[in-house]
């Protein structure tokens, strides 16, 4: 049997063979095979790992012993003995057992598509709180997999898979852990109540939210600095940036409100990381608009569109008003750009980095958060409908008449819609 680099400090790049499984149910599911292999490629590289080869199989329903064929097994264990392979990395989630099964059988680290997220995520985070986010997630996946990952948790040298909580913890009893996870959750509620008193303080104030969303790689975190001069990492690789940045956008108006980059979607996005990143996420379902960026140059693009329209529904965020911002449309080859869905007033085509493009943006989201220009004849004494008043809009104009107060209010849509019905009777006929 073969030595492990592992076993050694000399050599600590994982170099992996990826494997897929396609089965009939995943054809018919929203994920897209084609589109998820190739994607693994990527987060592999991101993570660090050297890829040498793929397969992949296709077979009516997955082995529960082995979650591929015995025949699959043992070509995969040729493969990594020709190969000098040191990993498998499985395009989908394996159970305890199964990686337990095939770590015997090939004598490799073994890790699945969840797993290697999870690592590039407890790589990216620099957070407190993002920290705390990826290790809640990573212990929720590996408490009821602890009997499936006893070599993993013994090969020294590090690399993915063993980054985040540390070997220390995972090998402690399934009590200690859930305590841990207890703790975590317990310092992400508080985190939910601090951003709940700043999404409340935000609207008494009248402060806008417009939350960028899309699906990794697209180009959100160079649009937020491009709009707002934010010191953002921005990098041409998945997950470049996990901690949410907020900025203030200065409208054309002279109005500004808070724009937010948030976590980049992917295909099977793990549950675990849903869910410990829920109290982030909401931002999105708090947002007055949502951009929605789509990389334009990506083959796989209406694919990615999909994803995050599912993911958006999956948060209880599908019905926000939405721009669709086909982004990096200086890097689609030919006539690409002309397959793009474009037209209508909420869909725009652009570059980040053309200025006018960015000053069409900015005009359309403030086209998109603006209302209708309305005159409030308002009692003096009626502290509170005035007040409602500033609350809906921009009052670009006051006047006083005896005991009557004259507003000229540039409304707010989202804001209207919501308390403009007790400011309605006292609107001037037109």
């Amino acid at each position: 049997m073969r030595q492990s680099t592992y076993d050694t400090d000399t050599d600590l790049q994982d170099r992996a063979i990826l494997v897929s499984l396609v089965t009939p149910n995943i054809k018919r599911g929203s994920s897209d095979p084609e589109l998820s292999l190739q994607e693994l490629v990527s987060l592999a590289e991101t993570a660090g790992v050297e890829v040498l080869s793929s397969m992949t199989q296709n077979k009516e329903k997955v082995d529960t012993k082995w979650f591929i064929g015995k025949g699959k097994v043992e070509e995969l264990r040729a493969m990594s003995e020709e190969l000098g392979a040191t990993t498998a990395i499985f395009d989908q989630e394996l159970s305890g057992a199964q990686v337990r099964n095939l770590e015997e059988a090939l004598d490799l680290k073994i890790i699945d598509r969840t797993q290697l997220i999870l690592d590039i995520f407890a790589q990216r985070a620099k957070t407190r709180e993002g920290i705390i986010q990826v290790e809640l997630a990573q212990l929720s996946y590996l408490l009821p997999r602890l009997s499936g990952h006893g070599k993993n948790l013994s090969r020294l040298g590090g690399g993915i898979g063993t980054r985040g909580p540390g070997e220390s913890k995972l090998e402690t009893d399934r009590r200690h852990i859930r305590d841990r996870i207890t703790d975590l959750k317990n310092v992400l509620d508080e985190v939910v109540k601090h951003r709940t008193l700043h999404r409340e303080r935000r609207r008494k104030s009248g402060v806008q939210q417009v939350a960028l969303v899309g699906y990794t790689n697209a180009g959100k975190s160079t649009l937020l600095r491009e709009l707002t001069q934010a010191d953002v990492y921005v990098e041409n690789q998945l997950f470049a940036t996990l901690d949410p940045t907020s900025r203030n956008l200065e409208l054309p108006s002279g109005k500004e409100v808070v724009l937010t980059d948030t976590v980049g979607f992917i295909q099977n996005l793990p549950h675990d990381l849903v869910a410990a990143f829920r109290a982030t996420l909401e931002e999105v379902c708090e947002a007055d608009l949502v951009l929605h960026v789509i990389d334009s140059a990506s083959e796989m693009r209406e694919e990615q569109i999909s994803v995050v329209n599912n993911i958006m529904r999956d948060l209880g965020a599908d019905g926000k008003p939405t721009i669709m911002v086909y982004n990096k449309i200086d890097m689609c080859l030919g006539d690409d750009h002309q397959f793009i869905r474009a037209g209508g007033q909420d869909t725009l085509v652009m570059s980040a980095f053309n200025k006018d493009d960015l000053q069409r943006l900015v005009q359309t989201v403030q086209d998109k958060l603006s209302g209708d220009t309305r005159v409030f004849k308002l009692p003096a004494d009626r502290g509170d409908l005035i007040a409602l008043a500033y609350r809906t809009g921009d009052v670009i104009e006051q006047a006083v008449d005896g005991d009557i107060i004259k507003l000229t209010v540039e409304l707010n849509k989202q804001d209207f819609e919501v308390h403009g019905h007790r400011l309605a009777a006292y609107a001037e006929q037109v």
